[in-house]
């Protein structure tokens, strides 16, 4: 990047280049859509066999090379436009200062010098004092070395001694215009040089070899095409993203946005937009479907187990994405960050007149697992809720975005202390900025809006409704199956204890996990009690029978240790502060089911709060209350 490169160059020539690339991946991206929607669908109900069939493998891979081509085009329009943008103010800058020393008639050489003709008088020899080259600073001398060179005693042009020395040039009026114009050329010059370096290197990256087969390494490539681009391009989009404002101001700031601008930050910042709260729901659906094949991609390339179960659960996402879904279903968020983060809803929470947010809690993670489970809890909320007021929209959301503590049964009932409020106390803000956001986007004048804890989530959510002004826009609290909530009683919740609703099985260990007095009995049964399974299980089926009777006989000595201690401590207290099921608490209970025991089967009157084939009266009684029907549940008297 040198001085007639600079002088030359036209920024909206390369602005004009993006546009064409920007063309080309919306072409690209309406012809997947085209594939995906209509041409798929449309074949797969007509077709049946094995032609049909292995169509539907080739129109798959069409629509991933068609995919591929928007990402990468979007990502080159983004490359060009931040080029175009950020090369402007430099090569102002250069053509400012070449229009002052033409004005000034100082000659500028092809490396920026300036030249200035001699000037002023010398009083020692009153003569006029001579000219000389001006060289600009190039950055990595102090200002007080600039180098202004002029004739020295053997007539060659050598520098100056500096301010600390004699200069043969003090006093010429023209030295120090010189001076100034020769330091803004080579400012402009070193600015101009590093954006050039910097999107060049980007741009160097968005190669694709031919013969193109689009698969998980490809993606994978497309993951750091993004974020080179997005790393390029960060002093001109992501510098202007207003990260510490409120989820209101964000949605403003988009509002405010040129759909240029917005197709922009899409492209380079997928991760980045589909993750903001505030940012309207099928923005951050769309960026989210875009950064979801980015991240499997990534993912993919990572050999732990960490990852595998990632990209599972990411390829069912993506599964149920590209399935026809009721109600819609919505992707808010997603991320790989910790144990993965995953927020889904069906339904959309921009229009609906009813939202929920859900917090999963203990052994949930971005996995397999949580496709079928924790996401298919949501559905069968909004499909509730939609009987419960046919003549009202619901969108129901699985909200994770936190780490939940990974914890199994035996882990839970052999040692209690696994169980901290960290994960919680961390994750409280970032649901409660979340849940501000939806009440930002949503266009009702007045949502209603129904904060759900399941589990360790009900600590989390606790948490957050106790934060100054509770949750933002909530006007109901659902706990389910809660260890407690970090609260004494439910007017701490800053709602109002009339809008606090809980339920908990008679058979969930979990609503009634000792605090720290009764733990040790809960400790000493579960030791005792796996001991003496183990050695049972070893007898009657070896190394396997060992295993789960020592299993089993951890979980059934864990319980029996507990009820022993708890016969002797203050039932209305447990893990997190008062049971939210207790009286003292002062919460509505509604009417759920016990679920099976422990011994009959495990965790599961833990899990069923939700499921209508498990618990109907549990679920009816959710749905009645996050479509605003609270007035029609069923109550239970208080424990």
């Amino acid at each position: 990047m040198d001085l007639k490169t600079l002088r030359v160059l036209e920024p909206s020539e390369y602005a004009e280049a993006a546009d064409g690339y920007r063309a080309v991946s919306d072409m690209a991206d309406a012809a997947k859509d085209r594939i995906g929607r209509q041409i798929t669908q449309a074949m797969r109900k007509a077709n049946e066999g094995e032609a049909a069939d292995a169509a539907q493998k080739q129109l798959k891979r069409l629509s991933e090379n068609f995919h591929y081509t928007q990402i990468e085009c979007g990502l080159v329009s983004g490359a060009l436009n931040g080029f175009s943008s950020e090369i402007a103010a430099p090569r102002r800058r250069l053509l400012e200062a070449l229009e002052d020393a033409a004005a000034l008639q100082y000659p500028v050489s092809a490396n920026g010098d300036v030249t200035y003709p001699a000037g002023g008088k010398n009083e020692l020899t009153g003569g006029e004092i001579p000219g000389g080259t001006a060289v600009g600073n190039n950055g990595m001398l102090s200002p007080g070395n600039r180098s202004i060179y002029g004739p020295g005693d053997n007539g060659l042009y050598a520098p100056s001694t500096g301010t600390s020395g004699f200069d043969p040039h003090r006093g010429n009026p023209h030295a120090a215009k010189a001076r100034d114009i020769a330091d803004r050329i080579a400012h402009a010059l070193r600015e101009a040089g590093e954006v050039d370096e910097r999107y060049s290197r980007a741009l160097s990256k968005l190669k694709a070899a031919p013969g193109l087969k689009v698969d998980t390494k490809t993606w994978a490539d497309a993951a750091a095409d993004t974020k080179a681009v997005g790393a390029a391009a960060a002093g001109y989009l992501k510098d202007d993203i207003p990260f510490d404002k409120s989820p209101a101001a964000r949605k403003e700031w988009w509002d405010h946005l040129t759909p240029e601008q917005r197709d922009e930050y899409l492209a380079v910042y997928p991760d980045v937009i589909g993750n903001l709260d505030g940012i309207p729901a099928l923005v951050r659906d769309e960026a989210n479907r875009e950064n979801l094949q980015l991240l499997i991609g990534k993912l993919s390339e990572q050999d732990d187990e960490k990852s595998k179960g990632m990209v599972d659960g990411l390829k069912g996402i993506q599964d149920k994405l590209q399935e026809r879904s009721v109600p819609p279903m919505y992707l808010l968020g997603v991320g790989d960050e910790g144990n993965g983060r995953a927020i889904v809803s069906y339904g959309n929470p921009d229009t609906a007149k009813n939202v929920s947010a859900y917090v999963p809690g203990l052994g949930t993670k971005l996995d397999g697992e949580f496709v079928g489970g924790t996401m298919k809890r949501a559905q069968d909320t909004a499909l509730g809720a939609g009987e419960a007021d046919p003549h009202s929209s619901t969108a129901s959301i699985v909200w994770l975005g936190y780490d939940a503590p990974q914890v199994s049964l035996s882990d839970l009932v052999a040692n209690t202390d696994v169980m901290y409020r960290d994960n919680a106390e961390a994750g409280a803000p970032t649901y409660n900025s979340f849940v501000a956001g939806i009440s930002a986007t949503n266009e009702n004048a007045d949502p209603h809006i129904t904060a759900i804890g399941h589990s360790y989530g009900s600590l989390t959510v606790g948490l957050a409704a106790q934060e100054e002004g509770g949750i933002p826009g909530a006007d109901d609290i659902i706990l389910v199956g809660s260890p407690g909530t970090g609260a004494k009683t439910a007017d701490e919740l800053n709602i109002g204890r009339g809008h606090v609703f809980v339920g908990a099985a008679d058979n969930d260990i979990v609503t009634k996990l000792p605090h720290q007095g009764e733990a040790s009995g809960m400790g000493a049964g579960a030791a005792g009690g796996g001991s003496t399974g183990l050695v049972l299980g070893l007898g009657m089926g070896g190394p396997a029978g060992g295993l789960v009777g020592g299993t089993a006989g951890t979980v059934v000595g864990g319980v029996a240790g507990y009820m022993a201690q708890d016969q002797q401590t203050d039932p209305s207290q447990i893990w997190f502060g008062t049971d939210p099921a207790n009286k003292d608490f002062g919460a509505k209970r509604f009417l759920v089911d016990d679920g099976p025991t422990v011994v009959q089967g495990g965790m599961g009157a833990h899990s069923q709060y939700f499921t209508p084939t498990k618990d109907q009266m549990s679920a009816d009684n959710i749905a009645k209350i996050v479509a605003g029907k609270s007035d029609e549940i069923s109550l239970e008297q208080s424990r």
